[in-house]
């Protein structure tokens, strides 16, 4: 699927640096339609104020997937934009569950706080979830040619 435009978590909007991203650990989560975002500067900042991750198992691991081929792409004098390889997890051994939200998060310590949010992407505009992916097929959450996120 193509990614919706990303919304950026405020907490940690105004610290975001070229070269914190470059070569960051980045990682995607999946999450259920419980999770409800909070965007505000006082809102969600790190993995642990979120709830609704998928369970681990059947090709979906807890803490998501790393975003391999991390690159920050200069847009002009004054900002960047963020491109990475897609998201991929595939179904084994089971069916990996309904989700509606992916969100976008640094592993590690970064700003001075553990694994600070970056940002969330809502999967199904209808609203619905992305139905459950059965054994043996993926899911795909493409990077968008104009990056997950544009900063100017």
């Amino acid at each position: 699927m193509t990614a919706n435009p990303m919304i950026l978590y405020s907490k940690h909007k105004d610290q975001f640096k070229l070269s914190d991203l470059n070569s960051a650990n980045l990682r995607m989560i999946l999450l259920t339609s419980t999770y409800t975002p909070s965007v505000t500067i006082i809102g969600h900042g790190v993995l642990a104020d979120i709830s609704g991750e998928l369970a681990n198992g059947n090709g979906y691991t807890t803490g998501g997937v790393a975003l391999t081929g991390v690159v920050s792409a200069t847009a002009g004098n004054d900002g960047y934009k963020l491109l990475t390889e897609d998201a991929v997890w595939t179904a084994t051994d089971g069916t990996i569950p309904a989700f509606r939200y992916a969100a976008l998060y640094y592993l590690g310590s970064l700003w001075g706080v553990t694994n600070p949010l970056i940002g969330y992407i809502l999967c199904d505009n209808t609203p619905a979830n992305i139905a459950e992916t059965t054994v043996g097929n993926p899911i795909t959450i493409s990077c968008p040619s104009s990056g997950w996120f544009d900063l100017v």
